[in-house]
């Protein structure tokens, strides 16, 4: 269970993507009644003292690299991919995964992840500016240029700037549960959960009118699960041609209406297997899935897991918490 987080900044660093972890484990929340714990958040640099920012800006850095030292979760922010990192930093990344601590970078922090060889024979991710970069200079490493994040075993690499949010909710997701998450992004005002399998890019044109048919849409979708949709009736309600309707939803969404479906679905099993106890043959009627054949299908492809297995290991994670 991660309590404490260390996260590496180095000169140049990005200020966002930096600002994106700390708010999600360096605010302290516990006080607000919705079970997100305090996290003991530490910032450190190989050399303590004032770290220039790549906006001109600066922070002043009080520790070094000893405080990643027993840290649950180390974060390495994003840095100039060219400059050269201090064997310290990469010291400090290959200790915390040889501990079995949590390994995370956000955006370009995956060259860090690649100089110390963590990343060789595993997924993994960057900003889709960097991806083809990443994957020539570190061939070992298994680049995926079409995705939000990556977990493989205890790392985590993320895309650019949202995408680190996307990461670490879902880190504190697989930690603590969909509720914990879901407190601290309604504190962001964030979704609680993208899919890392999202498409980095979507074509998002913004609408001719003031209204958001497709959005409203989406929602509709998701308080009717359980329900069957063809692309002819949705594309009625929102009064487009078929042909018209699927090309906008692929756009506007990174997918077809049956997967965005299906993924709405896995996520609202996932929700209903942490806390309720409800069986799995009601969990799929309530998720949408009708059956538990269906159910355990779309579960195992999508996160390579049973709905069983998924539940003991929620339900472990969670008591281990209380």
């Amino acid at each position: 269970m991660i309590k404490s987080v260390a996260m590496i900044v180095v000169p140049n660093f990005s200020v966002f993507e930096f600002g994106t972890a700390f708010e999600v484990f360096g605010i302290d929340r516990s006080a607000r009644g919705n079970g997100v714990p305090a996290f003991d958040f530490r910032v450190c640099a190989p050399d303590p003292g004032d770290v220039p920012m790549k906006s001109g800006l600066s922070m002043h850095v009080g520790l070094g690299l000893e405080a990643a030292a027993d840290a649950d979760l180390v974060i390495m922010s994003p840095y100039g991919r060219d400059e050269d990192l201090p064997e310290s930093v990469l010291d400090t990344l290959r200790a915390a995964h040889a501990r079995g601590a949590w390994v995370m970078s956000i955006c370009s922090g995956a060259f860090a992840l690649a100089r110390a060889g963590l990343l060789d024979g595993r997924r993994c991710t960057t900003h889709w500016h960097y991806s083809q970069e990443l994957a020539s200079r570190y061939p070992a490493a298994l680049v995926d240029e079409n995705v939000l994040y990556v977990e493989d075993g205890r790392i985590i690499t993320s895309a650019g700037t949202a995408a680190g949010i996307d990461a670490c909710l879902h880190l504190i997701r697989v930690e603590f549960g969909a509720n914990v998450a879901a407190g601290i992004a309604r504190d962001m005002v964030v979704p609680p959960h993208r899919d890392g399998g999202q498409a980095q890019f979507i074509d998002r044109p913004i609408p001719a009118c003031g209204s958001e048919p497709m959005e409203e849409l989406l929602q509709w979708m998701v308080r009717h699960l359980e329900e069957e949709h063809s692309v002819n009736e949705l594309a009625a309600r929102v009064h487009m041609s078929p042909r018209t309707f699927a090309r906008r939803f692929r756009s506007e969404t990174g997918a077809t209406p049956a997967a965005w479906l299906n993924s709405q679905r896995v996520l609202r099993a996932q929700e209903l297997l942490e806390t309720t106890e409800l069986n799995i043959d009601e969990v799929a009627r309530e998720a949408g899935f009708g059956h538990s054949v269906l159910l355990r299908h779309h579960f195992t492809k999508v996160l390579d897991t049973s709905p069983q297995s998924y539940r003991r290991t929620f339900r472990g994670q969670l008591a281990a918490a209380v």
